[in-house]
């Protein structure tokens, strides 16, 4: 059961029947007369539906806010184990569920915000589906994921020389000529190593916000969502290589939505220096970058007032029509 709030008209748990499956749906709000904006969680394998609580209260002022845990996440995993997703799938999956909910809402288009691996979901399918999407928001937005990891690791050396400690310099070099060309377990598993280091050294994300803590006081959280974190790893296999070698800059720089980006000034997992080169080569109806200060990869719980602050400004621009820029 859902804790009460009495600024909540919409409160909903449930599972659609989604091209073949039952799939998991959370949706939150306090009227059916806003926008409604579906989330895509990272991963691949990363539910954020559990962790909704930490930071979209205030969102649900300006919007519906939908969660879906993908084919082979969270909640839709443990209703259907053996099922495990490919890119081409998980894109079916979304054409679906936005038709359920435009139809579900009365919308002609949603907005879609992509997070991190969530993102590269968000980008394929509105270069394929404009015409559904009012505006996409890219968040943590991966540009080149080989690129990012290897300004994570300049990065990361630099940090630790700085710190003059021998023992994580020693850690880091042992990862060999990172990232590599060949995306594999081996990869993982470096790429794993390396996110412990930056988690050290701040440069994952910036605030104490405890990610065990806030799983156990959500109000959506039961003990199967324990396993489905462990089986994720297994059942997103072929995301993670598809994830690897991912680049954006393959796809053609037009697009035909609105498109507004959020990046933490200190995400080491997703670079603002990728973020501003792309942004200035795309062209789009708008578009227009916000880079959040003292903020990592989850800049939404990082720097929740500033982020709730980014999503004021961005409706409104889109309530106003305002004309193309960017920053």
């Amino acid at each position: 059961m859902l804790k009460k709030n009495a600024k909540k008209a919409i409160g909903i748990e449930e599972y659609v029947l989604i091209n073949g499956i039952h799939q998991y749906l959370f949706h939150s709000g306090t009227t059916d007369e806003n926008p409604v904006l579906l989330f895509l969680h990272g991963g691949p394998g990363s539910s954020a539906s559990l962790f909704a609580h930490a930071f979209q209260d205030n969102w649900e002022e300006l919007f519906t806010v939908v969660h879906w845990d993908q084919r082979g996440t969270g909640k839709t995993l443990m209703k259907n184990p053996e099922k495990y997703p490919t890119v081409d799938v998980l894109l079916q999956d979304l054409l679906e569920i936005v038709h359920y909910l435009k139809s579900r809402y009365n919308k002609s288009k949603i907005v879609l915000l992509g997070h991190s691996w969530g993102s590269v979901l968000g980008s394929l399918f509105i270069k394929d589906h404009p015409e559904e999407v009012a505006y996409y928001i890219g968040v943590g937005q991966v540009i080149n994921k080989r690129a990012s990891e290897r300004l994570s690791y300049i990065k990361m050396k630099e940090a630790i020389v700085q710190a003059n400690d021998s023992r994580d310099l020693k850690k880091l070099e042992a990862l060999g000529g990172y990232p590599g060309e060949q995306f594999d377990t081996q990869w993982l598993k470096k790429s794993l190593q390396l996110r412990k280091l930056q988690e050290k050294y701040h440069l994952t994300r910036q605030s104490k916000v405890s990610p065990l803590k806030t799983l156990l006081t959500s109000p959506l959280f039961h003990l199967s969502d324990f396993s489905a974190l462990i089986k994720g790893n297994k059942a997103n296999k072929e995301l993670m290589t598809f994830l690897g070698s991912f680049d954006v800059n393959v796809y053609s720089v037009e697009y035909q939505v609105p498109l507004y980006y959020i990046v933490g000034e200190d995400d080491w997992q997703t670079p603002s220096a990728l973020m501003l080169d792309y942004v200035q080569r795309i062209e789009a109806p708008q578009k227009k970058l916000y880079i959040i200060p003292n903020a990592g990869h989850m800049a939404m719980i990082d720097q929740p007032a500033l982020f709730l602050r980014t999503l004021q400004d961005i409706k409104k621009r889109q309530e106003n029509g305002n004309e193309t820029e960017q920053e």
